[in-house]
Formats: structure tokens, sequence, C-alpha cells
């Protein structure tokens, strides 16, 4: 005779089915998103430099990327494309932004004020978006502060040579000055001694 099959075998069966059926969900639903890759998401940069911002992503159809400015001085919109068109450049990048197909941008020529987030929207065709940040830290380039730092103490040192030498001068007229009047006080004691002399 053969044994019934148990409630633990079903129950266990309903599990897997149920686990596959979510695990096939989720694929068909990640491949309709969009994934978006920051291989770099803080860049360290001197004033003048070109930086590129570098990205990825990856998705069905043609997208739409966006890229923002964040800082103190408030949020600014940089760029805005589909891969394949021409880039809609706002005027205060025109010029100093390069795009590229994968999503990445290139700022060209940075300062101190380029510092601060930088915010990447890819936005799919059926309306699924995902964003990422890059933070950007411009500093100004070291060998200008030495640069300054060396002017200084040339200049320093050049006030200090002149100060020597006016203080070499003014002794020497001091010394001179003294012995003119060494030698006057001089005579003038022989001639007080003459005097005295002869008046004996």
């Amino acid at each position: 005779m053969r044994p019934l099959p148990s409630r633990r075998r079903k129950s266990h069966g309903l599990s897997l089915g149920v686990f596959a059926l979510c695990l096939a969900a989720a694929c068909c639903l990640q491949s309709q998103g969009v994934s978006l890759y920051i291989p770099q998401a803080a860049i360290n940069a001197t004033v003048e430099e070109d930086i590129l911002l570098s990205v990825a992503y990856s998705c069905h159809g043609i997208p739409t990327i966006e890229w923002k400015y964040t800082s103190n001085w408030g949020v600014q919109k940089i760029v805005e494309w589909k891969p394949g068109t021409q880039a809609n450049i706002s005027q205060s990048h025109k010029d100093r932004v390069c795009t590229f197909d994968n999503g990445s941008i290139q700022l060209f020529s940075v300062g101190v004020r380029d510092s601060g987030y930088y915010v990447i929207t890819v936005t799919e065709r059926l309306g699924s978006s995902q964003f990422g940040t890059i933070v950007l830290h411009v500093s100004e380039i070291l060998y200008e502060d030495l640069h300054f730092v060396a002017v200084f103490l040339a200049l320093l040192a050049a006030v200090a040579a002149v100060l020597i030498s006016l203080m070499w001068v003014c002794n020497k007229c001091a010394y001179k000055f003294q012995r003119k009047r060494r030698h006057k006080l001089k005579e003038s004691t022989t001639e007080e001694i003459e005097l005295q002399d002869v008046e004996c």
C-alpha cells in the first residue's frame, strides 16, 4: 500500500512555487528599470583643471539624462539630453560642458565656485528613473600660495637690506660727527691751556 502524501510536502512545494514566482517578478521589474553606476563618487580637483564626471547606465530604450549642480548658491540645471541628440546646455555652462552617450559629462576649466554636488537623473521612456550624486571639491593651486609667500619674503629681505644699509650710513655719519666734535673739543682745550700758560 502506498503512503498518503503528507501536508509537509505540499507546503514545501507551494513555498518553492511562490519563491520562483517572486524571483521571476523581480527579474522582470529589474529588466524594465534603470540601473546607474558611478565609479567615483567624490572628486578632488585644482583650479583650471578639466574634470570628467563619469557614470554608466543601463535601461531599455533611450533615456533622458539630466545633470544638476547643487551648492550653497542653490540648485542649477547644467544639461539635459537624450543620447544621440543635441544636448540642451544651460547658459551658465555654455562652452564649459561636453556630454557623452554613456551619461558622463566633462567640465572644462573648473573654479572654486564649481565645488558642490552634481546630481544625475536618468529617466526611462516608461517613467522609471534613477539618480546618483558626485561630490566635487575644487581647491586653489598650492604653488600659487607658495609663490606669494616667496615674493613676500623676498620683499621683506629687500626692506631689511635697505634698513641695514641706512643704519650703516647713519653709524658712519655719527662716527664722523663724534670725531669732529672730539677734535674741536681737543683744539679748544689746547687753546685754553695755552692761554692759561700765557697769562701765567
